[in-house]
């Protein structure tokens, strides 16, 4: 693990960092939107562990040495491609995707389907209040990304979802504010606003991300 991830579990403990952890280290895992640097990034902190990787970017070919298996989707066939996976993974991860897909009700269900029985998930995502954020770059509100799909993923939908699919929820919560970013948030907050930059700790402060953990019974 970097001085970064160290960082982030210490202070961020139901993050994705921090999920990971929890995981057996010869874990199979699918990282759907999995984005720049992943494999790298997950391989530090479980190199044993069997990671597969979704995208419809390829964003640093290099870095796919790293992974056990990437799949370079476009995004009408995303869906798709996650259904040929059911019941495959002890974990899929899905940080900050589900708010681009195309298919957002397919996709999801589509890594329901590909957990096995008695593995896991974890989602992150802007949490339904970020439309009424105020706009920074680096997104605060949820229209800074233009690649953003519709309205942000509604909490409870979800929520219900995994629970019609035999999901357990082991922690949620429609704004993550861990107290030591919230501060930093704070304090930097006049400085964020001026600059009319996300700086670390606003998210934080704001409590932008929604955060999902579940078990499959």
């Amino acid at each position: 693990m970097n001085l970064k991830q160290i960082f982030l579990l210490i202070i961020k403990n139901k993050g994705k960092v921090s999920f990971l952890t929890q995981l057996d280290s010869n874990s199979s895992i699918l990282d759907v939107g999995c984005g720049l640097n992943s494999p790298y990034n997950f391989k530090k902190i479980l190199p044993k562990a069997k990671y597969t990787g979704i995208d419809i970017v390829e964003y640093n070919k290099k870095e796919h040495i790293f992974a056990d298996k990437y799949i370079s989707a476009s995004s009408k066939s995303f869906t798709n491609e996650i259904l040929e996976m059911k019941k495959t993974f002890d974990a899929v991860i899905c940080s900050h995707n589900i708010e681009h897909c195309d298919d957002r009700e397919g996709t999801f269900k589509a890594m329901l389907d590909s957990v096995k029985i008695g593995g896991s998930i974890y989602l992150s995502f802007p949490s339904e209040k970020t439309i009424n954020f105020p706009k920074r770059q680096g997104t605060l509100n949820y229209f800074d990304d233009q690649t953003h799909q519709d309205m942000p993923p509604k909490f409870q939908t979800l929520i219900n979802e995994l629970k019609n699919n035999n999901f357990e929820i082991t922690y949620s919560t429609q704004r993550y504010q861990p107290f030591f970013l919230w501060l930093i948030g704070l304090i930097v907050e006049p400085y964020s606003k001026h600059k009319k930059k996300v700086c670390i700790g606003t998210w934080e402060y704001y409590g932008f991300e929604s955060i999902i953990w579940a078990k499959k019974n």
